[in-house]
């Protein structure tokens, strides 16, 4: 059975997908649909909707805390992989590595098939025997590395 926040989040990203990319609600509106109270509406946009995860949210406080929503556009994937790359930074943990690498397959970027790949390399049964920080630091280089050979 899915969590609260798992419902939220299919509901948010199903209006995402009918209205081309973008919505804007109101936190209360959504609240009193799920029976919940807005904090738990605000926990579901933050965690699930980053740009992390190909999201652009814009927010605002007052008469019901509208949100804006928008599906970030990824017109050249090489553009957006490049972005990824220089955005990384010089460690990264396996959790994030894979949300990266999920949005490239959501985003028809790569195969599921070299996502499958792109995560078993990136993942802690492969450097788990390297000590952190150098973990993080070795998995962030193998997954930019692995990202710019898509590009060449």
């Amino acid at each position: 059975m899915a969590s609260l926040s798992d419902i939220i989040e299919t509901f948010i990203k199903q209006m995402i997908s009918d209205t081309n990319g973008a919505i804007e609600i109101q936190r209360n509106e959504l609240a009193n649909q799920f029976n919940c109270v807005p904090s738990q509406i605000n926990y579901v946009i933050s965690t699930r909707f980053t740009t992390d995860r190909g999201y652009y949210v814009e927010s605002r406080r007052g008469g019901g805390g509208h949100v804006k929503i928008k599906r970030i556009n990824i017109t050249r994937p090489g553009n957006y992989l490049m972005h990824i790359v220089s955005s990384m930074g010089t460690s990264i943990s396996q959790q994030s590595a894979e949300v990266f690498i999920n949005n490239f397959i959501d985003y028809d970027v790569i195969s599921e098939r070299e996502g499958y790949i792109m995560k078993a390399a990136a993942s802690d049964k492969v450097v788990g025997a390297i000590p952190m920080p150098d973990r993080d630091i070795i998995r962030a280089t193998l997954l930019k590395n692995m990202i710019l050979s898509l590009l060449v």
